[in-house]
């Protein structure tokens, strides 16, 4: 018998989106447990790139020459992931092969792991204040969080449960669903070379370039995704529907980042906030724009509003892969 039998059909017969609905739950409900145990494939890419970068992105080297050895670097974890993604599906295939497979899914999806990050700094800025809430969001922002204030902090982790929700959840759902273990172990090298290279910023200006690249593309679709998942999320959660909207298609294109000003805006308009906008890195002011047009004095209550939305938004996403599933079963 190949498979293990479950209601009359194997694992192999119910087919990856089978799969995919049960990462999506166990996420969901031990996703922080999973995240201590499995290596994230992104995290060992970001650490495969750092290494690279330290020893091939030399200053004194030529722009195109270090375009070019950037480029090389992230089409060797390309060609890696793919053909791992390869093997990982041939075992897949074998009798209980599919156990494989959902690991690797369960290593790379991070929704819970995330959420509890973002939980986290609203339970620092309750219990320690702002001091606290920085040593808590410093993994969470790019910005110097130690120029932050309260309202800073807790803009800043608002903004990361926004994004997390996009390149933690929809992103490999949207890649595995669309191109299998292959397509998601290719985005999760991609993330991860982003990560480490796509800083803006002379160093990576060249060298990171294609990493940057193809990060925004494989990311386009997915944002724009969740980023309409959170906005109708928003009403469950006690936040605005049409604020949501109005705000992601009015501001959604603002960010620095080619994608992330999507999901920002709808939290942003959900919430009823103003987030992003100016900052200070050291003694420099790093200008970037407002999303959304509400206050921006947020608190710990609005990281709980944000936690709300981002889990019903996760909910409708198991959702549409259910009724994409029995959809496909049906025909």
């Amino acid at each position: 018998m190949v498979g293990t039998a479950l209601g009359g059909q194997t694992f192999n017969e119910l087919g990856p989106l089978f799969l995919l609905l049960l990462a999506l739950v166990i996420d969901a409900a031990v996703g922080d447990w999973i995240a201590r145990a499995l290596p994230d494939p992104a995290a060992l890419a970001q650490r495969a790139c750092a290494w690279a970068d330290k020893r091939l992105n030399r200053v004194e080297r030529g722009k195109t020459a270090r375009l070019l050895r950037g480029a090389l670097v992230v089409l060797a974890l390309l060609l890696a992931a793919v053909l791992v993604g390869l093997l990982v599906e041939w075992i897949g295939g074998q009798s209980r092969g599919w156990v494989v497979e959902l690991i690797v899914l369960l290593a790379t999806l991070r929704g819970r792991a995330a959420w509890m990050r973002v939980r986290a700094v609203r339970r620092a800025l309750e219990k320690g204040g702002a001091s606290a809430g920085q040593e808590a969001v410093v993994p969470l922002t790019r910005r110097h969080a130690f120029s932050l204030d309260e309202h800073g902090v807790a803009r800043a982790a608002i903004e990361a449960a926004a994004k997390s929700f996009a390149r933690k959840v929809v992103a490999p759902v949207f890649a595995y669903a669309l191109l299998g273990v292959p397509g998601l172990l290719a985005w999760a090298v991609v993330a991860g070379a982003d990560a480490a290279l796509g800083n803006p910023g002379v160093r990576h200006e060249r060298f990171g370039l294609t990493a940057a690249r193809l990060d925004d593309a494989l990311n386009a679709i997915p944002v724009r995704l969740a980023g309409l998942l959170l906005a109708l999320a928003a009403p469950f959660a006690g936040a605005s529907l049409g604020g949501a909207a109005r705000t992601m298609l009015r501001d959604g294109g603002k960010s620095a980042s080619f994608n992330m000003g999507w999901p920002v805006a709808a939290m942003a308009g959900a919430l009823g906030l103003s987030l992003g906008g100016p900052h200070r890195d050291g003694g420099v002011v790093i200008t970037e724009p407002w999303i959304g047009d509400g206050r921006a004095r947020a608190v710990p209550a609005d990281i709980a509003k944000a936690l709300a939305v981002y889990a019903v938004a996760g909910l409708m996403l198991i959702g549409l892969v259910a009724l994409l599933m029995w959809g496909i079963a049906a025909v």
